[in-house]
């Protein structure tokens, strides 16, 4: 049962966080998109998973920004979402989109060469 509040939790959390990202942060951030959020079981800490387009020094760059906003990512996420404590917020760059990425590459070039040899 806890667990299925703890799930409520993490996407409410990361719905929040989008909009805040999107409405709320001066700072400029680019382009990101906030892919999931892990609770710990005590709820005291919140590991983000984000997106960002980009090359690696754009990807650096936005990292910087966020730890930089997180005190008021936190606070204003405190305003909107109903928790006795408010997570200290982990941030980290989502690698799986890149991932998946770099696999539709390779699929598609072996349909490529196939294509050649017939």
């Amino acid at each position: 049962m806890a667990n299925v509040k703890i799930q409520k939790l993490e996407k409410q959390i990361e719905k929040e966080l989008s909009r805040i990202f999107l409405n709320d942060v001066k700072e400029d951030v680019g382009f990101i998109t906030i892919t999931g959020v892990d609770l710990t079981n005590d709820l005291s800490f919140a590991k983000v998973y984000y997106s960002v387009l980009g090359n690696d020094e754009k990807k650096s760059a936005v990292k910087k920004r966020l730890e930089k906003a997180k005190g008021f990512v936190r606070t204003t996420l405190g305003s909107r979402v109903q928790m006795r404590k408010v997570p200290e917020l982990i941030f980290t760059y989502d690698e799986s989109i890149d991932y998946g990425n770099k696999i539709d590459q390779l699929i598609e070039q072996i349909k490529q060469k196939d294509n050649h040899k017939e």
